[in-house]
């Protein structure tokens, strides 16, 4: 047998276990590579066999990466990210005017783009290009530098700024507040609840809520949704009542779409944070909507 130079799997192996990580799914993997689900399934045997140990755990809905698989990916995912940058970098000589920021539908449809206007405004001959998703492997993409993540600010080579902390509370249409608006924190259980099923589980749902506040409940009923946005939606429609989280609801509020139901209210676990990858710079106009984003947040700390 020919002794490869590195003594690394095949890259076709290596670029189908990465796509298969990053989805979470052989199949998703296939569609993006264009080739069939069983074929991925043949590449991951072949990796594993090679390095002797398994790297997913095969579930019904999808697949899920064990702790050797977990090392392989964070390292695959930066070193295949830098070697598209770099490629890009070829083929484009200016990457003064481009920039890619990536971040969740919520912060996204709530926050970042009701304030671009201001960006655009100010910075005309830019180009910035938004990938948005829930699911924060996502985020790895080689064109992506700069990212907007809830939780508690630790991810695996990413420097991270905090933009601002968040609060979170009960929130419902005026329709559903006005029927309910004797209710206490403690009778929030019994009345329709609104879910949202986050990809991210740093995003607290209502049985965190209701845990932290010492709420007793049992098995919690309800709606459950993919977005907030649409739950959101739900909520002005007095369907039921949403875990709102200030930052994002705050113009509904204001608008009189949404009201607040009882006084509960808490601090949320985590906060909004800039970050970016720390092994690689920053382009100039990464470097530019960097520091709006800061200016942004600056203005948004100050606001009631």
């Amino acid at each position: 047998m020919v002794r490869r130079y590195y003594e690394l799997p095949s890259l076709t192996a290596l670029a189908v276990f990465e796509a298969s990580a990053r989805h979470s799914s052989f199949k998703a993997a296939a569609a993006e590579l264009n080739v069939t689900p069983g074929a991925v399934s043949k590449q991951i045997k072949v990796i594993e066999e090679e390095l002797g140990i398994p790297l997913f755990v095969r579930m019904g809905a999808g697949v899920s990466l064990t702790s050797a698989g977990e090392d392989l990916y964070g390292v695959l995912s930066n070193s295949f990210s830098r070697v598209a940058e770099v490629v890009r970098s070829i083929k484009r000589s200016d990457r003064s005017r481009n920039v890619t920021i990536a971040c969740s539908d919520a912060f996204a449809t709530m926050w970042l783009i009701p304030r671009m206007g201001d960006f655009w405004v100010r910075f005309p001959e830019m180009t910035v290009d938004h990938l948005i998703s829930d699911n924060p492997r996502e985020y790895r993409r080689a064109e992506v530098e700069l990212r907007v993540r809830y939780g508690l600010g630790a991810w695996a080579d990413e420097t991270a700024e905090l933009l601002f902390e968040e609060t979170i509370y009960p929130v419902c249409g005026p329709g559903f507040a006005n029927k309910y608006r004797s209710a206490a924190a403690e009778s929030l259980p019994d009345l329709p609840l609104l879910h949202v099923d986050w990809v991210d589980p740093d995003w607290s749902d209502w049985d965190e809520v209701l845990r932290r506040a010492n709420i007793p409940h049992g098995p919690i009923k309800g709606r459950r949704f993919g977005k907030f946005s649409v739950a959101l939606q739900c909520a002005q429609a007095d369907q039921g009542v949403a875990v709102g989280w200030h930052r994002l609801v705050r113009q509904l509020l204001r608008d009189g779409k949404l009201v607040r139901l009882t006084d509960l209210e808490m601090p949320a676990p985590g906060g909004y944070y800039l970050t970016w990858n720390s092994k690689r710079s920053l382009s100039p106009a990464a470097v530019i909507l960097r520091d709006w984003l800061r200016e942004m947040a600056d203005q948004e700390r100050k606001a009631i």
